[in-house]
């Protein structure tokens, strides 16, 4: 921890003595619990609670949060401490400038440890004002564990935690149908909000609940389906005591996020309504289908990062903004993105091309190092998630095979190149010196073992090549079904391994075909 010093804490008391930290037109400055939310983390703190703040100074909402802390051990002692309070500083490129907005936020009330306090926790089922249930509890938090027990305080899972509290809201309010929820996930899964209602019913089912309190689950409550987008550095640890003398106390949650966000929200169009949030001005997208926008994110931003981080790592690059500063893999990522994945998506052109733009200003933010080694771990079914689809429907349109993601796709094979296995972890070489290849262990075999039989000779790298493709486990389905990509494949492999990554992306880049 950083040595405070002299500096006083934020909190009520010093918001007192300087009540100009923030600004609102909401009267006498306690707002009614609106928001339930699952997580105190850096995410929702940089992004939900950030907008939740937003829409109070404008007078929209006046409504604050409550925050459950959704496993033992978390920081909602430390945010009651705080008063809900925190400041988040916001640093990014923006329309080709560097950006620095810092403000503290304000919207939280408190916090509840379920895990301490349980009886608290359910009791908030019974403020009538509760309308909302966020939560940001990792991809895995989104499961049904038969485990659970409804007399345990609390169940381990957050819909086992959820349905206990679906049952207070229920028990209650006797069922009125006006008392349920509108529930907007975070968590990165497809399709969030159908996922959690489906885990909370069969929750329900398992614990042999009434069937009119399952009836209420589905009538009563929206489960609205979310794709958020923001990155969220969190605490700066190598920076925070100069933070902290340069806004004058200490604040051991200080928050540090990019500038850039985006919210995209599959619900009626009553929540909208609700939930102000672009009247606030925020960037967010209600829809009735969220698939297109979806599909945007993960096939441009993730994309781009996917089609391009093996081949910059092999050319000798470590971060994102490396990439972004070198004229040759700059130029990769940006025919990859414009000439191959833009053109098989569904959204109008002005607008994909307006995301990318924004997607290649936030590779460039000087404030974030992304490092491109932890962009490649599970790189086989990132592969398939967020580049294959590109692929597979630009062989659709135009009646072959994209140069650029299929050279991501040798790069990616390249990358794998290994044959010892040590721990978790394959063991790849750049220019004589080791590195970690993370991903499933039986993929990272798979690869140890053909590279072992590989003795570098096209026809042994054709034949790995082959064997790869054709592991439909992988990749969902016969990749040598794709007429003309195994050659290519092949070929851009042969060219890595003979001339090096540099010579071979200059082939690329001058449009010559993979010798």
């Amino acid at each position: 921890m950083t040595t405070p010093g002299t500096l006083p804490r934020l909190n009520a008391e010093l918001l007192k003595e300087q009540p100009s930290l923030i600004s609102t037109k909401t009267p006498g400055g306690v707002l009614p619990e609106k928001i339930l939310q699952f997580g105190e983390g850096n995410f929702l703190r940089g992004f939900v609670d950030w907008m939740i703040n937003g829409m109070n100074h404008k007078g929209l909402f006046e409504g604050s949060v409550v925050i459950v802390q959704p496993v033992a051990q978390g920081l909602v002692s430390k945010l009651n401490e705080q008063n809900g309070l925190y400041t988040l500083l916001l640093r990014g490129v923006q329309n080709g400038k560097v950006v620095e907005e810092q403000q503290v936020i304000n919207s939280i009330s408190r916090g509840i440890n379920p895990y301490a306090d349980f009886q608290g926790y359910l009791k908030c089922a019974h403020n009538p004002d509760l309308r909302f249930i966020v939560s940001n509890t990792t991809e895995a938090g989104i499961a049904f564990v038969a485990s659970d027990r409804p007399t345990d305080q609390p169940p381990s899972s957050y819909p086992g935690k959820l349905t206990l509290l679906l049952l207070e809201r229920y028990k209650a309010f006797k069922g009125d149908l006006s008392k349920g929820f509108v529930l907007l996930p975070c968590e990165l899964i497809d399709r969030n909000g159908d996922n959690l209602k489906k885990t909370v019913l069969e929750t329900a089912s398992n614990w042999q609940m009434e069937p009119a309190f399952i009836e209420w689950i589905q009538k009563a409550n929206i489960f609205t389906n979310t794709l958020v987008d923001r990155i969220v550095v969190g605490y700066p640890r190598g920076e925070a005591e100069s933070l902290w003398k340069k806004a004058g106390y200490q604040d051991d949650l200080f928050d540090c996020a990019e500038v850039f966000h985006l919210w995209v929200i599959e619900a009626p169009t009553s929540v909208a309504a609700e939930f102000p949030l672009k009247e606030a001005g925020f960037n967010v997208v209600w829809t009735d289908n969220m698939k297109p926008y979806r599909d945007r994110k993960v096939r441009i931003l993730n994309g781009a990062h996917t089609s391009s981080v093996f081949a910059a790592y092999l050319a000798g690059k470590n971060y994102v903004a490396e990439i972004m500063d070198d004229p040759l893999t700059f130029d990769y990522m940006k025919k990859a993105v414009h000439q191959e994945i833009i053109p098989t998506l569904t959204l109008p052109k002005e607008e994909l091309e307006a995301f990318a733009t924004a997607v290649f200003e936030r590779f460039r933010n000087p404030f974030i190092n992304h490092e491109l080694l932890s962009i490649s771990l599970n790189s086989v079914s990132k592969y398939k998630a967020r580049v294959l689809p590109s692929l597979e429907r630009y062989v659709e349109i135009y009646g072959e095979v994209p140069a650029h993601l299929s050279f991501g796709l040798a790069s990616l094979i390249a990358f794998y190149h290994g044959t010892e296995i040590r721990g978790t972890a394959l063991i790849g070489l750049r220019d004589g010196k080791e590195y970690n290849i993370k991903d499933d262990l039986a993929i990272l075999k798979t690869f140890a073992e053909l590279w072992s039989h590989c003795d570098g000779s096209p026809k042994a790298i054709a034949v790995l090549t082959d064997t790869i493709l054709q592991q439909s486990g992988w990749w969902g389905r016969d990749l040598r079904e794709i007429k003309g990509l195994s050659a290519a494949v092949t070929g851009y492999l042969i060219s890595i391994l003979k001339n090096g990554m540099v010579a071979a992306l200059e082939q690329v880049e001058h449009a010559k075909k993979p010798a």
